[in-house]
């Protein structure tokens, strides 16, 4: 089971993350988010698979969230604009992002990683 794992390196979450994978030696293929940010196919494809609102993407603890006032924008735009902004700027998306096709984590929670990831 091939699993993507969209991080930050300098993010303390990601790092985090990053050692609950290797001492559970669960293999990941590690991105880059903010170089390499997912493609608005790919968060759409995202969103869907994973259930949660779309607001859970965003990263609304970040500087960026703050400095383009998202609060607001996030309860009145539409998925496909919210969707475009997340696309343009992987400082504004929640990390870690995990998936492995079928399923999806946002963030991470242990409990979580112990329940989805561990073989």
């Amino acid at each position: 089971m091939a699993i993507t794992f969209y991080a930050y390196p300098k993010c303390g979450t990601c790092r985090k993350a990053k050692k609950w994978f290797q001492d559970n030696e669960v293999e990941v293929n590690e991105i880059h988010i903010v170089e390499n940010p997912p493609s608005k196919e790919k968060l759409t494809e995202l969103v869907t698979m994973s259930d949660f609102p779309i607001k859970k993407f965003f990263n609304t603890s970040g500087q960026r969230y703050r400095e383009l006032g998202l609060k607001d924008r996030v309860s009145s735009s539409s998925q496909e604009e919210l969707i475009d902004l997340l696309a343009s700027d992987g400082m504004l998306i929640k990390r870690p992002i995990v998936t492995d096709g079928q399923t999806v984590t946002v963030g991470f929670k242990e409990e979580t990683f112990n329940e989805t990831w561990k073989k």
